[in-house]
């Protein structure tokens, strides 16, 4: 059954935008095809100029959505201005050539930019009956009290039920004069839920690209990647340099004349020091440049923290950037994470797609696992540890898990090093714990990790002085916070080895209880349903009492994640078809996986295609409860699970999500090397999910 949902509202400049990209987000974790369809976007004349709808981009910019912009399309203003019937009939027909395609949609009304609002709101309630799609209605909680958002809804209600629309339900956004929970009593309706989202500023921030045009400004040193950030206020910097210093904030623009040198050099040093706020810009007005020995200074520095030039004076300048509004575009990374965030905190996504009647697919797609980690460990934030705190791709990672909620971290390395570091790729990890393990400041923990190390460890002959040594190591240092209780996971590896990683573990966390080996498992996710696979990372060789402790683990993590386990035992042979050593370490495993797990669907020997394929499986093993529907794949070798897992990700078009490890008392996980910023976040989640269990059935 197909579903749909209209995101309007009776005004401009509410935010609903940042509703309807949670409602698409919440959508993408239950059903497999989700679209985004606008009624009316822009005029013409705004397209050709190449100014297209940018609350349609963002939407199609989700990872959720595969239809083009041209096809989530209606009309245009100017259509709508010269027959509004005619306009009509044409939304109708777009949008079930969008909703044929997809299992819901998310249809986004028009922006209050051409008519009376009056008038629009009527139009896009008349608009929402005819595509049979309830209203979510979105109102501008700024400024308002609550009693007077009631009055707002309760017209608005009648002007949806006028135009023989349904309510469905009602958010109020930007909420600055109450308490969310004033604002969601004064609106709850009977069968009409109600919810309230306050002010978030990051939202309504301009980026330094906007302030660029506004000004009529030019980049004259930084990095251009860099316009993209957002700014939350500005400084303008009339005062001596210590008074200026005073004066920052985090995401501030400072605006000063282009002969004031000394307020660039102390504002560039303020935004790499661990000691001050980042700087989202320097504004350098009155068409003065920088003398010629700052420039070179600059120039031979590698500073990327943009620095912007206008002709403009300074009263002009000021005038042209005060009340400059950002928008929330498909280019604003931290925006869209701070949107999903503050949805994902105010609205119970999940109780609102029941009231939709969304059923949730059996269909497991690669984007909706993904969004489904995010989601669960966000429910209940664990501590994770990153090592590798001035990796790039980490700090990028962290970024976007601090501002979702998805965990809270801890970044080992020279805190000066990682916000420099941070500050000229533009992310911020100020919400981030920093330790440096080789430094003096931390001493007092060095000093308990290192007595704890020697006092396991001195039976084998360590002593004090390379206790001492070893626990300096950003591996080790986070491995011991892990088994000590100071963070609930640790993920490493994205400049390190598996060895590095693995190694502190053995030797600190040891394995769980009657588990012989620790072992990994990737996710492997089809086009439809998620497969587990293991081991294709550890253990070269195991033995057939290590397969079967790989089987059971195995297991459990697929049950943790949602993957109902049936394990075939994988083989060149199937049954008693074929005989050798290699055979036998597999029929031993498979018996000592049913001794051990007596509860586990098991099968094995298995080949391959007897476990996947139904037609294979009624030929060589009839009426096997895992022939033909095995969920966990256990391979006999890392040199056949590596082949396969690489072999089916890259011809199948597989999402491999891991390699997780498993088999530890407490969540650790390894990277590859050449991790990315997605394979980051996902591995966090997954360590972050691992830790929930630990802790008591997950979220």
């Amino acid at each position: 059954m197909r579903t749909s949902v209209y995101v309007a509202s009776v005004e401009g400049a509410s935010g609903k935008s940042t509703l309807a990209l949670g409602l698409l987000d919440a959508l993408s974790r239950r059903v497999g095809r989700v679209g985004v369809f606008r009624p009316i976007v822009r005029r013409d004349a705004q397209t050709a100029r190449g100014e297209r709808d940018y609350v349609l981009e963002l939407l199609i910019a989700h990872d959720a959505t595969s239809l083009s912009y041209e096809e989530c399309t209606g009309v245009t203003y100017d259509e709508v201005h010269a027959d509004p019937v005619a306009a009509l009939d044409t939304i109708v027909q777009r949008y079930h050539q969008v909703a044929d395609k997809c299992d819901a949609v998310v249809v986004v009304g028009s922006d209050y930019t051409d008519v009376a609002a009056p008038t629009e709101f009527a139009y896009n309630a008349r608009i929402a009956a005819n595509l049979s799609a309830p209203v979510l209605l979105v109102l501008s909680g700024a400024g308002r009290t609550a009693a007077e958002l009631s009055t707002v809804a309760d017209m608005a209600a009648a002007t949806i039920a006028d135009n023989h629309g349904t309510l469905f339900a009602v958010a109020a956004n930007r909420v600055t004069d109450h308490s969310p929970d004033e604002v969601v009593a004064a609106l709850a309706r009977d069968g009409v839920p109600a919810y309230a989202l306050p002010e978030e500023p990051l939202l309504a921030a301009p980026s330094l690209a906007d302030l660029v045009q506004a000004c009529d400004g030019r980049l004259v040193s930084g990095d251009p990647a860099l316009l993209d950030r957002e700014v939350l206020g500005l400084l303008v910097a009339g005062m001596t340099m210590p008074n200026v210093l005073d004066r920052l904030f985090d995401g501030v623009a400072v605006v000063t004349p282009g002969d004031r040198p000394e307020v660039v050099l102390g504002v560039l040093m303020a935004h790499l020091s661990v000691s001050f706020p980042q700087v989202s810009g320097i504004v350098l007005n009155g068409g003065i440049p920088l003398p010629p020995q700052v420039t070179r200074l600059l120039e031979g520095s590698g500073a990327t923290l943009p620095i912007v030039a206008t002709d403009l004076g300074t009263q002009e300048t000021s005038a042209a950037l005060t009340g400059v509004r950002g928008r929330l575009t498909a280019g604003s990374t931290r925006k869209i994470a701070a949107a999903l965030a503050l949805f994902a905190q105010h609205v119970d996504g999940e109780a609102l797609l029941d009231l939709l009647d969304v059923a949730r697919t059996r269909a497991v797609t690669p984007l909706m696992f993904e969004h489904q980690l995010v989601h669960t460990a966000a429910a209940r934030r664990m501590h994770i540890v990153l090592p590798e705190g001035d990796d790039d791709r980490v700090l990028a990672a962290a970024d976007l898990l601090l501002r979702r909620g998805v965990a809270d971290l801890t970044l080992l390395g020279d805190p000066i090093r990682i916000n420099a570091q941070a500050a000229s790729i533009g992310v911020d990890v100020s919400a981030a714990t920093l330790l440096d393990p080789a430094s003096t400041a931390d001493t007092t923990l060095a000093d308990r990790f290192a007595e704890e190390y020697y006092q396991r460890r001195k039976h084998r002959g360590t002593e004090r002085a390379y206790a001492a040594d070893v626990v300096r190591d950003v591996s080790y240092f986070g491995t011991l916070m892990v088994e000590l209780g100071l963070a609930d996971g640790m993920v490493s590896g994205a400049a390190h080895t598996t060895a590095h990683t693995i190694r502190p573990s053995l030797e600190i966390v040891k394995t769980v209880p009657g588990v012989s080996v620790v072992s990994s498992v990737f996710f492997m996710c089809l086009e439809d349903q998620v497969l587990v696979y293991g081991d294709c990372a550890v253990n070269p060789d195991p033995t057939a009492e290590q397969l079967a402790d790989i089987a059971i683990s195995s297991a459990a993590t697929a049950a943790a994640f949602g993957v109902e386990p049936r394990v075939a035992m994988l083989s060149y042979s199937t049954g008693t078809s074929g005989a050798g050593s290699d055979v036998e370490k597999v029929s031993a495993a498979t018996a000592l996986v049913r001794e051990r797990a007596p509860e586990l669907s098991v099968e094995g020997p298995i080949q391959y295609d007897a476990a996947i394929d139904p037609s294979v499986a009624r030929t060589k093993l009839p009426g096997s409860p895992v022939a033909g529907r095995a969920t966990v794949f256990v391979f006999p070798d890392l040199n056949t699970g590596n082949n396969t897992y690489k072999a089916v990700q890259r011809s199948a078009g597989a999402v491999a999500v891991g390699p997780v490890l498993q088999g530890l008392r407490k969540p650790v996980n390894d990277l590859s090397r050449g991790a990315t910023v997605r394979d980051i976040v996902n591995t966090v989640a997954i360590t972050a999910i691992q830790a929930q269990q630990l802790a008591g059935g997950g979220a």
